[in-house]
């Protein structure tokens, strides 16, 4: 028995696990450890295994101790889990049982000031989720005002992008942009905050965290690692939180599932078998309860599909 975490109730995290339908003897992979609570949920079905990824050194160290709880049933991975086959072949498997991905930032993540995911807290305007790679600052310093209002723009759905790069531009001629509060004084200068929504710079730094840790392109290699990577039976379970995410999540089942539907005006074409069968047609959606305990449940959105037998469509 592995004890629980009260510091961390994964979003959705029981119907997850009951979508992923644990059994002993499977082994499952948590492709986004986090804090651990889905792999806690996964443990506490007997004689389960579960292979945890997570890019975030932080999150590896934090889970040590579920390690030693686990008895041998757990194992941590530091890397990214679009890279989630080689983790798992470097496991000396063929393929696994289930793969469950709870995809964007951690809460753990947003609550760390030094981590600078967010604007709660004043600290340096980081965002990696690993340590590789550009931060935050690094795009904000050096990028031209009409990319900086591009990635706003299509990462964050900001209607009022070209005049947040603008701002932003104008800002860093007299100094450098170096902090969560700073970046987000500056949005609030020209988003005006509405009662009822979203801090005015809540879709600035989602654009900004995506574009620094490539997370679209993540998702998408990790979905199609997850196809060649599972069982007949195998079911995969993904847990999103915007619409960017959710949109990418739905195109893929829909297109491995025959969920497609092609043009009628053009020629038919023969589609390939489906690789997944979708397990229920619409996104599970967080209960009243859990939004008023966790409100960035509000946005959560569960979809999931069982592997068929057919050969997968990605195939590298």
């Amino acid at each position: 028995m592995v004890a629980g975490d009260v510091r961390h109730i994964p979003v959705l995290g029981r119907e997850a696990v009951a979508a992923l339908a644990p059994r002993a003897g499977g082994v499952y992979v948590d492709a986004t450890f986090g804090a651990g609570g889905y792999t806690r949920l996964i443990l506490a079905e007997a004689g389960t295994e579960v292979i945890g990824i997570d890019r975030d050194r932080t999150a590896i160290a934090g889970g040590f101790a579920l390690v030693d709880q686990a008895g041998g049933r757990l194992t941590l991975v530091q890397d990214r889990f679009s890279n989630l086959a080689d983790v798992i072949r470097g496991q000396g498997l063929e393929q696994v049982d289930g793969i469950v991905m709870d995809v964007g930032v951690s809460s753990m993540q947003l609550d760390q000031a030094e981590r600078g995911f967010s604007f709660r807290f004043d600290g340096p305007l980081d965002m990696r989720m690993g340590e590789d790679g550009p931060s935050a600052a690094d795009v904000v310093a050096a990028a031209s005002e009409h990319d900086l209002a591009s990635v706003i723009y299509v990462f964050g759905e900001e209607r009022r992008s070209r005049a947040i790069a603008r701002a932003i531009v104008a800002a860093r001629r007299d100094a450098p942009i170096t902090t969560t509060r700073q970046l987000a004084d500056i949005v609030v200068r020209v988003v005006r905050a509405k009662p009822h929504e979203i801090h005015p710079a809540t879709r600035t730094f989602q654009a900004l965290r995506i574009l620094v840790n490539e997370e679209l392109d993540e998702l998408q290699e990790a979905l199609a690692a997850a196809e060649r990577m599972l069982k007949p039976g195998g079911r995969l379970v993904v847990v999103s939180f915007h619409s960017l995410e959710d949109r990418i999540v739905k195109t893929f089942f829909a297109a491995r599932s025959g969920g497609s539907a092609g043009s009628r005006h053009l020629p038919e074409v023969a589609r390939p078998t489906p690789s997944f069968a979708l397990l229920g047609r619409r996104a599970v959606v967080a209960g009243e309860a859990e939004v008023a305990a966790n409100p960035r449940a509000r946005s959560a959105k569960l979809r999931a599909a069982e592997r068929t037998g057919a050969p997968p469509l990605s195939r590298q």
